[in-house]
């Protein structure tokens, strides 16, 4: 066990936005409470729309402004959530999973050396609908947890985010059905089964810090529109709970079902 004076909480994400939208309401609460939370981004997201307009189009504004942009949106959504430290690791956008993997696990695992966290959360192996960056970053970070523990820094737990269907249901009802076309094949959202989520946190007293993050990443408005038109009722239940399964612990296990990401390491 780490033995930090305060506790700390890492976030290892693929692209801006996601600590918002994934994991939002757990980092909002944990900060709100006065654990040490911290972020690690992989990449800017430069090969996305700008507001709704895909990149290559006369409206978009290229890559690099729109990597520079969402930087800028990441860190105001990171400062809303009450985020200590936001970094982010610099990989391409869409490409994450075709970078040198020995650089990219040394790369983080650098980073948890540095930050110490007693807990990570990170996508699940499935990446939630199967984006390959998602994939890709639940792949290193896990490697870099590893690779932390080499060299004589053990993280105590390691969660991924496991959403069940009812979250799914009503995110998709709102904005649209999720896919990766990946290699020519549709992926899409595969669920978390009920008894496989060991970790459900309570964040219903933070969902409109949540949202007022959310609204920071400006330039991907056009896909947040039905959330926004949402009424407060609505926006409690897709943000009132988040997920996750419990990939490894140093302190805990069994099959009760935790309410805090803490649990066995404060007392």
């Amino acid at each position: 066990m780490n033995h930090n004076p305060t506790p700390r909480l890492l976030a290892v994400l693929a692209h801006p936005d996601d600590e918002s939208l994934g994991v939002g309401g757990t980092l909002a609460k944990y900060a709100a409470e006065g654990v040490d939370v911290f972020l690690l981004t992989a990449t800017r997201g430069d090969a996305g729309r700008f507001h709704g307009h895909r990149p290559g189009s006369s409206e978009h504004p290229g890559a690099v402004v729109l990597g520079e942009i969402r930087e800028k949106e990441l860190r105001a959504a990171a400062a809303a959530l009450g985020v200590r430290e936001a970094t982010v690791l610099d990989y391409p956008d869409s490409q994450l999973d075709c970078a040198n993997p020995r650089e990219a696990i040394a790369n983080i695992a650098g980073h948890l050396r540095r930050i110490r966290p007693d807990v990570v959360v990170t996508f699940g192996p499935d990446g939630a609908y199967g984006h390959p960056d998602h994939v890709a970053i639940s792949q290193f970070t896990t490697a870099a947890t590893v690779a932390a523990a080499e060299t004589g820094f053990a993280v105590s737990k390691l969660y991924f985010n496991a959403w069940p269907a009812s979250l799914w249901n009503a995110y998709q009802a709102t904005i649209g059905r999720l896919v990766s076309a990946v290699d020519g094949i549709e992926r899409q959202v595969t669920p978390w089964p009920d008894w496989a989520i060991t970790t459900a946190i309570d964040t219903r007293h933070v969902w409109s810090t949540v949202w007022q993050a959310v609204s920071c990443h400006e330039s991907q408005v056009v896909a947040y529109q039905g959330l926004k038109d949402l009424s407060p009722e609505h926006h409690e239940v897709i943000w009132g709970s988040q997920w996750f399964y419990r990939a490894f612990s140093t302190v805990n296990g069994g099959r009760a079902r935790e309410t805090d990401l803490f649990e066995g390491i404060r007392g």
